[in-house]
């Protein structure tokens, strides 16, 4: 199985970007979680931030026909990007869209996620977990 894992603006500064919502794990501490883990589920993963729409758009169009499933932190794009929506849409991978807070009890702008209509399930409020549960279903659906 090959999994990307995708993460958007500023996810780049965790670790230094307001700790007491996102920790103080650093951006090279989540990506070296993944890597492990995924290593340990004999997965191979690619993992890429851009803090650019069209960049994150490139990326998921890039990954029809190469990759299996996708893991998706749109951050701040989740709320505004029909763009997003649509890559993913477009090239019809399994999805699912993890946030690292709790976005439910956030500022009303972040109750609207445009990407979930087209995921397969939605992990927020986990911290870093969320992307190893993420994976974890990806590899269930996949191996099923």
């Amino acid at each position: 199985m090959k999994l990307l894992v995708i993460n958007g603006p500023n996810l780049n500064m965790l670790g230094i970007r307001e700790p007491g919502i996102y920790g103080s794990e650093s951006y090279n501490d989540l990506c070296e979680m993944i890597k492990k883990h995924a290593s340990d589920m004999k997965v191979e993963v690619e993992i890429f931030q851009s803090n650019h729409e069209g960049d994150l758009v490139d990326k998921i169009q890039a990954a029809y026909g190469v990759f299996d499933a996708i893991v998706i932190n749109p951050a701040a794009y989740t709320h505004t990007s029909v763009a997003i929506l649509d890559a993913v849409k477009a090239v019809a991978i399994p999805t699912v869209e993890v946030h690292i807070s709790d976005v439910s009890k956030r500022e009303d702008f972040r109750q609207i996620s445009y990407i979930r209509s087209a995921c397969d399930a939605t992990i927020a409020g986990h911290g870093f977990n969320g992307y190893i549960e993420a994976i974890d279903y990806l590899i269930d659906k996949y191996r099923k």
